[in-house]
């Protein structure tokens, strides 16, 4: 019998298993998905599916750097508290789950769940979150991966296992591109070069500055001296150039690597959680509410 995508999406948006677990569950069972969903549970995935549907929000950003220094992996994983996000078996997970995705030159997530956790071994990295799930007791999400690879200086940085950043310049040296990674960390820039910015996001904040120099009642000539001036500064704000650097304010990133004949080709940054609604739960409303029956 065939299975659909739609199907394997459907079981592992119920369960929060795996793909390919997904796939052959559904193959088991004929694409009875009821009967599936059961001999997944019977099969150990119940523990990891139970917990599936919880908010992971804590978590590590790991980063890898391969010993030839080139291919660098940054990742993000994600427990339900800080409390498991820095239990021995979760950091070494993630830091096994880092080192097999450069191993196999890996950034794409659903084929990284896929290739065993150990080289030459059966067990998926998939199959090993299930079993970390059901060893301490919280859901676990492997949530993102991204890769840089090529004949450019990679960096590296990772600051408190919450923000790690990947950094590639074409120049330099290997110093320089960590102290670009950690200033990206620090600073958090959107954008390489300031003419990076879409045109749009440009427009909207021309707009806002419009509106608010119009306010002033000054000449024309003069507002749109305002508006240039404010658009320039929101630029160098968000670009990597235009940012002072994090250790010598006095000079900005372009001037540091205008002095090391370097350039920033591209950059990754990851924050732990970023764009994870977070569900906040008030046990005394949910008390009255039950008093009061709603």
């Amino acid at each position: 019998m065939t299975i659909t995508a739609s199907q394997v999406k459907e079981l592992r948006e119920r369960t929060g298993a795996g793909m390919m677990e997904c796939k052959k569950a559904l193959q088991a069972s004929n694409g009875d998905m009821e009967a599936a969903i059961e001999a997944m549970r019977k099969s150990g995935i119940a523990k990891a599916a139970k917990k599936a549907g919880r908010t992971a929000a804590e978590g590590v950003v790991v980063t890898f750097l391969s010993s030839d220094k080139q291919q660098a992996v940054i990742l993000e994983i994600n427990s339900e508290t800080d409390f498991v996000a820095r239990d021995e078996n979760f950091v070494k997970f993630s830091q096994q789950v880092a080192e097999r995705a450069s191993a196999e030159g890996i950034s794409d997530l659903d084929a990284l769940m896929n290739v065993p956790y150990q080289a030459g071994e059966e067990q998926t990295i998939e199959q090993a979150r299930q079993a970390l799930v059901t060893k301490i007791g919280e859901n676990v999400n492997v949530r993102r991966v991204q890769r840089i690879a090529g004949e450019n200086t990679l960096g590296c940085y990772v600051h408190g296992g919450r923000i790690g950043v990947l950094v590639e310049v074409n120049g330099g040296s290997g110093e320089l591109a960590k102290d670009i990674a950690m200033h990206i960390a620090a600073s958090n820039p959107e954008v390489v070069a300031p003419e990076d910015v879409k045109e749009d996001r440009i427009q909207k904040e021309r707009d806002i500055f419009t509106a608010q120099a119009q306010e002033s009642d000054k000449p024309a000539d003069i507002i749109e001296k305002m508006i240039t001036g404010r658009i320039k500064k929101f630029l160098n704000e968000i670009s990597l150039l235009g940012q002072p650097f994090v250790k010598d304010p006095n000079k900005n990133v372009a001037n540091l690597l205008k002095e090391n004949n370097a350039n920033v080709v591209s950059f990754v940054r990851f924050e732990v959680g970023e764009g994870i609604e977070k569900k906040t739960e008030d046990f005394a409303a949910e008390v009255m509410a039950q008093v009061h029956g709603e």
